[in-house]
């Protein structure tokens, strides 16, 4: 169990939001995710959704029925989500 896990529980969408995290600077799809996580492609669809809606991830269309998926580090919630990730795990670590 890491840090995050300790303090929010463990859900679908944090582990959708810290495989992002970890892997920021690549743009990924809804497989990859739920393969890298192990959850189903179906949690993985409903949990990103919010996270799009609310601007902390980008969707690009890739094609007609391809979409990649990536955090916007132009959104300022964004990058102090990404913050408090790395302290927090620095302190619980």
């Amino acid at each position: 169990m890491d840090s995050m896990e300790k303090i929010f529980g463990k859900t679908a969408q944090m582990t959708v939001l810290k495989n992002l995290i970890e892997n920021q600077n690549e743009p990924t799809y809804l497989s990859g995710i739920a393969e890298e996580t192990g959850l189903s492609h179906s949690s993985v669809s409903r949990v990103i959704t919010p996270l799009v809606l609310s601007g902390i991830v980008q969707e690009k269309p890739l094609g007609k029925q391809i979409r990649t998926f990536q955090l916007n580090m132009d959104n300022e919630a964004t990058t102090l989500i990404i913050d408090f990730y790395s302290k927090i795990n620095q302190i619980m670590n």
